[in-house]
C-alpha cells in the first residue's frame, strides 16, 4: 500500500481527536466597518506537517527521525521540513501535529480480515482503523459474491444477525454498494471456491459433474473480471471438504491468468498437517499460481513444537520454485464457527440438516464417538485440544443465549449440569448451528518461529 494514503489516514485520526475548540473556532462578531485588508503572506507549503515521528516507512529499513508533509491529501515531502527544535509556528504547515516518541508508518494490512458484512453496518470500520489498519484481504472460502436465492436463504440468519438486506449477487454490485456508501478502509476480496462450490452444488456432499465443474469455474472467471483478487478456500468447513484436489486446481487455474492467488485455509492445521501442506503445494503447482496460506499454525497440544519442520517444508518448496507465503496472527487461538467441532458428514445438506442429526440420539451417539476418536480424515479439533475450557463461546446468534457469551464450554456445561459433548451439541441446537467459539489450542513458542519468516504476514481472521 502506498505510504500516503495511511500517513494521510493517520493524520486524518489525528485531527479527529483534536479538541473541540481546534477543529471550530468560535468566530468574532461582524466588525462595524471593514478591516484594513491584511498584507499578501506566502501560501504554506504544506497543509499539515507531522512531527518529530519516528518513521517506519515499510521499505524494511531501519526507523529514523523525521517529519512527514501532506498537501492535498498526499504525502509531499519526508525530512526534516521544520527547523529543528524550532515551534510549531515557525513550520511551513498550515497545521502540524506533534508525533514525538510515536511511530509513523504506512496503514496496515490485514490479510484476512473478515470485515464484508460489518462494513455494511459500520463503514467506518473502527475496529481496524484503531489498530492502524487501513487495508483488509477477506473472502474465506465462503465469499460475499457470487450469491443465489437458495445461498440467501440458507444464510437469512447471519443476515439477521447483522441486520443487513442483501441487494447484490455478483461482486460488481457488492463493490458498487460498497461505493456508494463509503468506507473507512481499503477492502480486497478473493473469491471463494466454497462459494462458488455452493452456487452449483448446495451444501451437497457429492462431486460435480463436467458440465457443473464448468459452471463453477465460469463464476471463478466473472468474479476475478469484477475485482477479486484470487480464489480461496476454506477446507475445514463444510460443505469445502467435499471438494477433491482436482476441483480446487481446476478452479485455480481460471484465476491465475488474471494474475490472482490462491489462498487456503488448509485442510487441516493439526494432525494432519503434512497431507494438507502437500495438496497445498500440489495445487500452486498444477495451477501455476501463486499461494497464500492463511492463519499459518501447528494446531493441538500434541501438533506443539513442530513449525520448525513445516517452516522447513515451505522453505524447501519456495527453493523449487513454488510461489508460497503465509500470514499469521499473533496469539494462541484461532476464531472459528462451533459447528467445525461435528465431523464434516453431519454437515451434509446445510445447517438444518445438521441439527436434525444433532437431535436424533443415534446421530448424536455417532457424533460424539468420532470427536473421540483420532482421525486424519477430518481436521477434528475436539481431538486437538480436548479440554472445555479451552472453548471460549464469543458470538450467539439466539438472544436466550447471550448470557453465554463470554463463558468457556467447562462453565456451561457445569451451568447446565451436562458432560461437554452434551452441552456443545445442545448449543448448536439451540443456535441452529451459528454460535462461534475462540479455541486455544496454539503454542506460543511455535508463533513466534512463524512471525520470524521473511514470507510471513499478519492477520486478524476476525
Amino acid at each position: 500500500m502506498r505510504l500516503n494514503t495511511l500517513l494521510t489516514a493517520i493524520a486524518a485520526f489525528a485531527l479527529s481527536a483534536a479538541p473541540a475548540s481546534a477543529q471550530s473556532p468560535v468566530k468574532s462578531p461582524a466588525p462595524a466597518k471593514a478591516a484594513p485588508s491584511a498584507p499578501k503572506v506566502p501560501l504554506s507549503r504544506y497543509d499539515i506537517i507531522i512531527r518529530n515521528g519516528h518513521v517506519v516507512d515499510g521499505t524494511g529499513s531501519p526507523w529514523y527521525s523525521g517529519d512527514v508533509g501532506i498537501r492535498k491529501g498526499r504525502i509531499a515531502a519526508i525530512g526534516v521540513l521544520c527547523p529543528l527544535g524550532g515551534p510549531d509556528s515557525s513550520c511551513p504547515a498550515r497545521q502540524t501535529i506533534d508525533a514525538a516518541g510515536r511511530v509513523v508508518a504506512p496503514g496496515f494490512i490485514d490479510m484476512l480480515g473478515q470485515s464484508e458484512m460489518t462494513i455494511l453496518v459500520n463503514p467506518h470500520l473502527p475496529s481496524k482503523i484503531y489498530q492502524g489498519i487501513t487495508t483488509e484481504i477477506t473472502g474465506e472460502g465462503g465469499s460475499v459474491a457470487p450469491l443465489n436465492d437458495a445461498m440467501l436463504k440458507a444464510d437469512r440468519d447471519t443476515y439477521a444477525h447483522y441486520h443487513i438486506t442483501p441487494d447484490w449477487h455478483t461482486f460488481a454490485q457488492y463493490f458498487a454498494r460498497l461505493e456508494k456508501q463509503g468506507m473507512g478502509i481499503n477492502l480486497a476480496s478473493y473469491v471463494g471456491a466454497t462459494q462458488v462450490r455452493r452456487m452449483v452444488l448446495g451444501d451437497a456432499d457429492r462431486q460435480p459433474t463436467p458440465a457443473e465443474l464448468d459452471r463453477m469455474r465460469a463464476l471463478v472467471r466473472q468474479a476475478m473480471r469484477e475485482g477479486a483478487v484470487g480464489v480461496s478456500t476454506a477446507l475445514q468447513y463444510a460443505p469445502a471438504p467435499y471438494a477433491k484436489s482436482e476441483e480446487l486446481i481446476a478452479l485455480a487455474s481460471e484465476a491465475a491468468p488474471f494474475g490472482g492467488i490462491y489462498a487456503t485455509h488448509m485442510r487441516s492445521e493439526g494432525d494432519a498437517i503434512d497431507e494438507a501442506l502437500d495438496e497445498t503445494f500440489r495445487i500452486g503447482r498444477e495451477a501455476h499460481i501463486p499461494v497464500e496460506i492463511w492463519h499459518l499454525k501447528a494446531a493441538g497440544r500434541s501438533n506443539w513444537g513442530r513449525m520448525p519442520e513445516i517452516v522447513e517444508r515451505i522453505e524447501r518448496v519456495r527453493a523449487e520454485g513454488v510461489d508460497v507465503g503465509a500470514d499469521t496472527y499473533a496469539y494462541p487461538a484461532w476464531f472459528n464457527s462451533f459447528s467445525a467441532f461435528i465431523p464434516p458428514w453431519a454437515h451434509d445438506g446445510g445447517d438444518a440438516r445438521l441439527v436434525e442429526r444433532l437431535k436424533d440420539p443415534a446421530m448424536r451417539a455417532r457424533i460424539r464417538e468420532e470427536m473421540q476418536t483420532p482421525s486424519k480424515d477430518w481436521n477434528n479439533e475436539w481431538e486437538e485440544i480436548g479440554d472445555a475450557d479451552k472453548i471460549l463461546v464469543c458470538v450467539v446468534q439466539n438472544r436466550a443465549l447471550r448470557s453465554l457469551q463470554g463463558k468457556t464450554i467447562a462453565q456451561i456445561a457445569k451451568l447446565w449440569g451436562k458432560d461437554p459433548f452434551d452441552t456443545i451439541f445442545d448449543l448448536l441446537i439451540q443456535d441452529n448451528a451459528f454460535t462461534e467459539v475462540a479455541v486455544f489450542g496454539m503454542d506460543e513458542r511455535d508463533i513466534r518461529l512463524a512471525v520470524e519468516q521473511p514470507w510471513v504476514s499478519f492477520d486478524n481472521d476476525s
